[in-house]
């Protein structure tokens, strides 16, 4: 199947993710202290939607190979930047 490597790519970017966010709740636990902790909050806040884009992209770069409209793949494409774009505001 074409889409299973996309499909590998974006199981392992969410595993990473989830790595990261644990090890961020370990390290906030570990330093018990309230700055420490909004410190490693930011850094978790940055990240997340750097890796909400790289796995949309992926998913969307392995929707191209199939068979799906490319008007399907564009709404997706907008769907996801108007996440982002509200996200921000």
């Amino acid at each position: 199947m074409s889409g299973d490597i996309y499909l590998k790519g974006m199981v392992l970017i969410r595993l990473v993710s989830a790595s990261i966010e644990f090890v961020g709740a370990l390290l906030m636990w570990r330093y018990q202290r309230l700055d420490m902790a909004v410190r490693i909050n930011g850094f978790l806040g940055l990240a997340g939607p750097i890796i909400l884009t790289t796995t949309m992209l992926l998913g969307i770069a392995g929707l191209t190979t199939t068979k799906i409209p490319l008007t399907k793949i564009t709404w997706i494409g907008a769907g996801v930047v108007m996440i982002l774009w509200g996200t921000t505001r």
